[in-house]
């Protein structure tokens, strides 16, 4: 145990650690944080709103399930396609065919809820029963420093969970993909459940008097939170339990379901499913093995529990960011086949980035725990060379805080979002372009990327001042790394995949006689606005078949084309 532990005392639910002699970056009366020391800690004096405030988040509130259940139903009665109004059909008309869309094929019936709060209480069980340790969270201003203990079990969750789903699976007391069977009704209960918890949190905070920071808006604290560290039995920590557990298991055990359902079809399982599979589970792996680094993020310490993570984590994320294993699994693997030399280079190429992600987001929390005293090794898997930056590079701030400004976060300040916004490209790009419906990940994790950037930014620069402005100087590229051998490397990759581009395009003019100037313009643009006969306003007719000939003659002898 920490030797600079003083003493242990129970605060309400949660369990607490003094810490007397650790650097108090609570002393600064700040306001950045929506709450001055000194003061009361129920009430938020920054005045500061976000997501445009009770408007804002209202229309969030009541906007995102509906756009679920809209591409629930494009992904389910139009082939992946948007759902719009036949011609001559009325907009009353097309939503009165929407809800019975959905009243239909998406009714919250009694087993839908016997599957979903399920596995919710199992995993909860999993949480306080499993085997895991226990580690400390940052001090906590309003508690005049005091750290809380948090147990991490989610690794021993996650192994259990999968042992359990494959005894279900093989003993036929539950086939994996029953939950794709029932992903619609299983889609309502889990944005229904959204509610309901977060109505409950909402009101026993404030009927158990925890509630904190509140601004006096009803709707725009309920979207908040009220709470910020709700707890179960002392143990179970909800924000914990929601942003590691809930979603990405669910998400993993999805494209589980894909991949099992596909082999029971055809007998094998296709790499463009094995992909997805690969790559939910290092993610949900990644996110469990690491869950004693979470304890110190901002989400942690800052955030507090509300519809905002709540329903995100229970619907909106396992629900909304699957539709790339919906596509697979409606859909013959020879309808969406990748050529396989490019998925091998590709998959390389995402386990590439995967361990710069991860060796990332390690170096930053293990800078932090170093930080507060105490650095915790595990033995899980996998791991990875370069996880911890030995006597790394720092600023030191005016009140005496440390920035970490070595690593990875010494090539990029946000190096870990390009990494994310990779593996939601890749999880799009996999299914191609034939349904917008799984390009709805990558869209929205750019833009919520992006905000919660600038919201770091202002805040880092409100909370540092001039040590962040020369953080900043120190470096200056904030997503990727932009230096003389980045731009070396980028100009390597470009140039091998345009000429090979254009002697595949030289090569059809040799191949394919009939080929004329349009047939050129087709060889070198179609690939880019023709996906599977499919192609945008801007490609002639001429173009569409010529491309198409090119390519039912060249398929088997040519890579790139293969792709498109």
């Amino acid at each position: 145990m920490d030797d600079q532990v003083k003493s242990r005392r129970n605060h309400g639910n949660d369990q607490v650690v003094d810490k007397p002699n650790f650097h108090d970056d609570f002393k600064q009366a700040q306001i950045a944080g929506g709450w001055i020391p000194g003061m009361d800690p129920k009430v938020d004096y920054a005045g500061e709103f976000e997501f445009g405030g009770s408007l804002g988040t209202l229309a969030l509130m009541i906007g995102f399930p509906l756009l679920m259940w809209y591409m629930w139903i494009g992904a389910t009665y139009y082939d992946g396609k948007l759902p719009l109004p036949q011609n001559g059909e009325s907009w009353m008309d097309f939503g009165k065919h929407l809800c019975h869309l959905v009243y239909t094929g998406a009714f919250p019936h009694f087993r839908a809820w016997r599957i979903y709060w399920t596995f919710y209480i199992f995993e909860a069980a999993c949480y306080i029963l499993l085997p895991g340790f226990t580690c400390y969270g940052k001090p906590l201003r309003h508690l005049q420093g005091n750290r809380l203990m948090y147990y991490c079990s989610a690794y021993s969750s996650l192994y259990f969970t999968i042992f359990n789903m494959v005894c279900l699976h093989y003993t036929g007391l539950f086939p994996i993909y029953t939950i794709l069977d029932e992903f619609g009704p299983l889609m309502s209960v889990a944005i229904l459940s959204g509610f309901l918890v977060s109505f409950l949190a909402y009101f026993s905070a404030f009927a158990r008097g925890a509630q904190h920071r509140i601004t006096g808006y009803p709707i725009y604290d309920f979207f908040m939170g009220a709470e910020l560290n709700p707890r179960l039995f002392g143990i179970l920590d909800f924000k914990m339990f929601y942003e590691v557990r809930i979603p990405w298991f669910m998400l993993l055990g999805l494209s589980c379901a894909a991949a099992t359902r596909q082999y029971e079809r055809y007998g094998y399982v296709s790499g463009e499913v094995l992909f997805l599979v690969m790559a939910h589970f290092l993610y949900a792996n990644a996110c469990a093995k690491a869950e004693h680094l979470i304890t110190t993020t901002w989400d942690m310490y800052q955030e507090k529990l509300g519809f905002l993570l709540i329903f995100w984590n229970m619907a909106g994320v396992p629900m909304s960011y699957c539709h790339c294993v919906l596509y697979l699994d409606g859909r013959h693997p020879s309808t969406y086949a990748w050529n396989k030399n490019i998925l091998i280079v590709w998959s390389a190429a995402y386990l590439f980035v995967y361990w710069v992600w991860d060796t990332a987001n390690s170096q930053k929390n293990a800078f932090r725990m170093m930080q507060r005293g105490k650095m915790v090794e595990r033995s899980t898997f996998p791991q990875l060379p370069w996880r911890h930056i030995h006597n790394p590079k720092t600023l030191v701030t005016e009140d005496g805080d440390t920035l970490f400004v070595d690593g990875w976060y010494g090539l990029a300040r946000k190096v870990h979002y390009s990494c994310d916004m990779f593996f939601a490209l890749s999880w799009a790009l996999i299914t191609g372009f034939d349904s917008p419906l799984p390009w709805f990940y990558p869209v929205f994790f750019a833009v919520m990327i992006g905000h919660r950037a600038i919201r770091d930014i202002n805040k880092c620069k409100t909370k540092y001042g001039a040590t962040w402005t020369e953080y900043e100087k120190q470096v200056p590229s904030l997503f990727i790394p932009v230096s003389s051998y980045c731009n070396y490397f980028f100009f390597l990759f470009f140039f091998f995949f345009f000429s090979f581009f254009f002697f595949e395009a030289v090569y059809s003019l040799i191949t394919v006689p009939a080929l004329s100037c349009s047939g050129l313009w087709a060889t070198v643009v179609g690939p880019f606005i023709v996906y599977r006969g499919t192609c945008l306003p801007s490609a002639t007719a001429n173009s569409i078949a010529l491309l198409r000939t090119y390519r039912s003659k060249c398929r088997r002898n040519h890579l790139l084309f293969q792709i498109f």
